[in-house]
Parts: structure tokens; sequence; C-alpha cells
């Protein structure tokens, strides 16, 4: 049976998952961006369309219109789900890099107190060893 886990493997655990959180925040943030970009190519032919002196698009210039606003509002909309998303990435990111800092830590004092233990021990062994020999 394995003995409990040390904080420093508790924290790389911690350090995967939030990486993971980071990866997925990432995820979102380039659907959305796909998504501005789609509506801006939208926008792009609805203002060609606006613009066109084809008699067929002129009838249909007010529908242009409203397909106009209503993408810019969708773009309104995208470009504030994007700032969320952008301030998201930084956070879980930051997050992720204090776990790891603290596991680095942690990851230390376990190897300091490791080779401490091993320098206690050796004494021990010296100091019976000693107290063997006198006997």
């Amino acid at each position: 049976m394995a003995g409990p886990d040390t904080r420093s493997k508790k924290l790389k655990r911690l350090v995967n998952v939030q990486r993971h959180l980071e990866k997925m925040a990432e995820g979102e943030l380039a659907a959305t961006n796909q998504q501005r970009q789609e509506v801006a190519e939208s926008m792009d032919k609805v203002i060609d369309a606006i613009g066109s002196m084809a008699p067929v698009h002129r009838q249909f210039s007010k529908t242009y219109a409203e397909r106009f606003g209503r993408l810019m509002v969708k773009d309104k909309q995208l470009s504030g789900v994007q700032q969320v998303l952008e301030a998201r990435v930084l956070r879980e990111r930051t997050k992720g890099e204090r776990l790891e800092e603290q596991m680095k830590e942690a990851r230390g004092l376990e190897d300091r107190e490791r080779d401490d233990n091993a320098i206690y021990d050796l004494l021990e062994l010296t100091l019976a060893a000693e107290t063997a020999k006198d006997r």
C-alpha cells in the first residue's frame, strides 16, 4: 500500500486540472474569435451589397440595412464575450502558474526534508556503530 500523497503530488494534480481549464477557456475564446470573424465577413458582404449598383440589390437595401444592424449587434455581443473570455484565460493561466510555483516550492521542501532525514539516519548509524565499538 502506498503512503499518503505528498503535497507536491497533490499540487501537481491541481496544476494539471488548472492547465486543462486554461485550455478549455482558450478553446472557447478561439470559437468566439471565429464567430466574430464570420460576422465581420457577413458585414463586409452586406456592405458590398448595399453599395452595389445592381438593380436587384437596390430592391433589398432596407433588408440589407436591417441585416447589417443585426450583425453589428451580434458583433458587439461577441466582443463583450471575447473580453470576458480573455480575462478568464488570463485568470486561469495565472492560477496555473501560481500552483506550479507552489508545487516546485513544495517539491524543494520535500527534497530537503528527505536529504535531512538521510543525514540524520547516517548520523544515527555512525553513532550506533561508535557506541557498539566502544562496548
